[in-house]
């Protein structure tokens, strides 16, 4: 796997783990790691066991307003406001990575309800700074209002948004924890975890762990991306039924926002994983 990374001009931090036995593959899988939008796991599930014990009703509307907007994809590049159901949210919250979407759904589930949420699972070392507009915002008071053909200059700094001790980070073994208890049923009543699981399936980017695995293997899995942070985390499915959660998150020397060497290894990495815990 260092090989892998290395020919794509990063480091790497993977951890791979048998979702219903004890094997499991490292490397430097308690190192901490920027999450990205991996960050979005954690909110998908409060939301899903707060549905789940009658707390909140999926159906509930909120509308997506300009001042939640900043620009991206999905609902968060909008032109106009937007009123979606709290399940939709979630579903363009973790399939698109829709940035707006995650923010009012962290609003409305809590930020201090996804922290206990973690804390209860033991997952000491996973801690969200806030939305992403908490992320962004540590970029703009760092490099305040740059013209975009100086962003790559400013961003070589030592920014927070990319030091796991300033920003929302983790670890790959918590982050595969987390998910095994998903796949488990022992993150929240078994709804909540069938919910998250049917969400995940769906994701829509077939370019980073899905590139390491052939048709007839299922991932669902979450992506995360800023400048010089690539990751992506999730389980990978058989037909046999073998089941593993894996993560594996890449800082690359390029501060770019397209490495295709990087995204093809996290599914190289994560193939060289899965088969060592199936051999």
């Amino acid at each position: 796997m260092r090989e892998v990374f290395d020919r794509a001009g990063g480091r790497g931090f993977v951890h791979a783990r048998e979702v219903d036995g004890p094997g499991e593959v490292c490397l430097d899988a308690d190192d901490p790691v920027v999450l990205a939008s991996v960050f979005k796991i954690p909110i998908v599930l409060e939301y899903a066991r707060q549905a789940a014990a009658g707390e909140l009703d999926r159906t509930e509307r909120i509308t997506v307003t300009a001042a939640d907007r900043d620009g991206g994809i999905g609902v968060d590049g909008c032109s106009d406001d937007v009123s979606l159901t709290l399940r939709d949210l979630a579903h363009l919250m973790m399939t698109l990575s829709d940035n707006a979407c995650t923010d009012v759904l962290l609003r409305r589930v809590g930020l201090e309800r996804v922290h206990a949420t973690l804390a209860g699972l033991g997952l000491r070392r996973t801690r969200l700074i806030g939305g992403c507009k908490e992320l962004f915002q540590q970029v703009r008071d760092e490099v305040g209002d740059i013209a975009e053909e100086d962003l790559t200059e400013a961003m070589a700094r030592p920014l927070a948004v990319r030091d796991p001790g300033r920003t929302t980070s983790s670890t790959p073994r918590e982050i595969t924890s987390l998910l095994s208890r998903i796949w488990r049923d022992e993150a929240g009543p078994a709804e909540a975890c069938a919910e998250v699981r049917r969400i995940m399936g769906n994701q829509v980017w077939p370019h980073r762990m899905s590139s390491g695995f052939p048709d007839g293997v299922k991932v669902s899995g979450k992506t995360g991306t800023l400048w010089g942070v690539r990751n992506e985390a999730g389980v990978v499915e058989f037909p046999d039924g073998g089941r593993y959660a894996v993560a594996v998150f890449v800082r690359t020397s390029s501060l770019g926002m397209r490495h295709p060497a990087a995204d093809a290894a996290i599914g190289r990495a994560a193939r060289i994983a899965v088969d060592r815990l199936r051999a």
